[in-house]
């Protein structure tokens, strides 16, 4: 950790001096939540948004707060800079904020793939954080679920293959495809059957499409390669074979995956059910005779990431299939980035 961020004075927490760009969207205002809900020590909290936001005010922690223009300029003094907005402004607004002296964690692709830049899931490698630079960079919400799941197993039987399918609810793309679903469902209630889509490349609501992001190299998509480089960058280990297909579902909130895993050696349903019952972040929520497994409703709220269906793999050797499903504005995203500030500043994650 750099010099100037000190976590204890004379032996007590002191307040930190945080921004968050892009506090007005679904993601920056789960940051502001979930902030305060875990209690991270801030002397002075400052909110970042578009010029069409500034001099807003939102209210935090019990106070106003008014929203000043995200700009390469405006971070001085700031110790930690949240980001929550896209690719293209987080490659400028980021470097920029680390220049200034703060330790900036990146919601955004824009860093993931770089080799100065760590990629942290708090569960999985902290110890990458020892290397940065300034700039921390949030996994994929896709990967981050997969990952706090698949880890503590990893760690005990080798992964040596991954198959995954997602159903990722809109919330994922943003505000406005949240708005689509509500509209697109309130329509086709009202009799209409067809609609044109609008921000997302097909009919959303009674409907799913098996695209997120554009189509990129071998016509997997862009977020399907995300899961697929972030996972090897994470674990380190760039053996493990990975294929996902990721879907569009008329969900507002919660991913929910498909796993199939190939272990180097044979693992019981049983054994994984108890290795992830004492894993940090997970819930295993698997009693299918009852009618007890995870869905997005179940994990929209919560910070867990829920595990069930847990059942060997027909197709794979020493494999299991397994159904995960966690709210991915935060632990996704949110929750994830603070957890990566809570550790920088000393603090011990709740």
């Amino acid at each position: 950790m750099r010099e100037q961020i000190r976590a204890f004075e004379g032996g007590e927490m002191r307040g930190f001096k945080v921004g968050v760009v892009g506090a007005t969207g679904l993601v920056g205002r789960e940051m502001l939540k979930i902030l305060e809900q875990r209690n991270f020590p801030i002397s002075t909290l400052r909110l970042f948004a578009s010029d069409r936001s500034v001099g807003r005010r939102m209210r935090v922690r019990g106070e106003e707060i008014v929203i000043e223009e995200a700009r390469e300029d405006n971070f001085e003094g700031l110790d930690f800079v949240l980001l929550a907005v896209g690719s293209e402004i987080s490659r400028k607004l980021a470097p920029a904020a680390a220049r200034a002296g703060a330790i900036v964690i990146d919601n955004s692709a824009a860093f993931r793939m770089d080799p100065e830049v760590p990629l942290v899931i708090p569960e999985v490698n902290p110890q990458d954080l020892e290397s940065h630079k300034g700039i921390i960079a949030n996994p994929n919400c896709a990967t981050i679920q997969l990952l706090v799941a698949l880890y503590p197993l990893h760690k005990v039987n080798r992964i040596k293959r991954i198959v995954v399918a997602t159903y990722q609810s809109v919330s994922g793309w943003g505000a406005a495809a949240v708005e689509e679903l509500r509209e697109q469902t309130r329509r086709i209630l009202q009799g209409e059957e067809e609609l044109e889509p609008g921000v997302l490349p097909c009919q959303i609501g009674f409907n799913l499409f098996p695209q997120i992001d554009s189509f990129a190299e071998d016509d997997y998509t862009k977020e399907e390669w995300k899961m697929i480089n972030e996972t090897r960058k994470i674990l380190h280990d760039d053996s493990i074979l990975i294929s996902a297909t990721c879907v569009r579902v008329p969900v507002f909130v919660g991913h929910s995956e498909a796993v199939h895993v190939e272990f180097t050696n044979p693992i019981t349903p049983q054994e994984a059910r108890e290795i992830l019952s004492e894993a940090p972040g997970v819930a295993v929520v698997d009693e299918p005779e009852k009618g007890i497994y995870p869905h997005p409703r179940m994990a929209a709220g919560r910070d867990e990431v829920f595990v069930g269906r847990i059942r060997r793999d027909k197709a794979l050797q020493n494999g299991l299939a397994m159904w995960v499903v966690s709210d991915n504005l935060r632990k996704g995203a949110a929750l994830n980035a603070v957890q990566i500030a809570e550790i920088l500043a000393g603090k011990e994650g709740r």
